[in-house]
């Protein structure tokens, strides 16, 4: 999966990188270590490099319902031929983003 080092989301976004690590740790994004340096899923962002809408909603509801990180990374990337894209997260660049949310709603409660 292609990553975007977390200094490079910051500049994207057009705010410092200590605001980026803060919105990870506020679980609004899920960033992981790739040789140890902070990353995050390219996918997580839109074609203007803003967080994906939706996807802070998306976390909260799946950390809501018991899932740690690495499962809810797990589970968007998670084959599903039945979402537009292949998976959970290809689907939230899509008009299907309702229909993720309404699933991760379903396996949280």
């Amino acid at each position: 999966m292609p990553v975007v080092q977390l200094v490079d989301v910051a500049k994207s976004l057009g705010v410092a990188t200590s605001r980026v690590h803060q919105m990870v740790r506020d679980r609004q994004l899920l960033a992981f270590k790739r040789d140890r340096v902070p990353v995050l899923p390219e996918a997580f962002l839109d074609d203007e490099g803003n967080v994906l809408k939706g996807l802070p909603g998306l976390i909260a509801v799946l950390h809501d319902g018991g899932y740690e990180d690495d499962e809810i990374l797990q589970w968007l990337f998670a084959e599903d031929d039945s979402l537009p894209g292949g998976s959970p997260v290809a689907a939230m660049h899509t008009q299907s983003a309702r229909e993720v949310m309404r699933r991760a709603q379903a396996l949280a409660f």
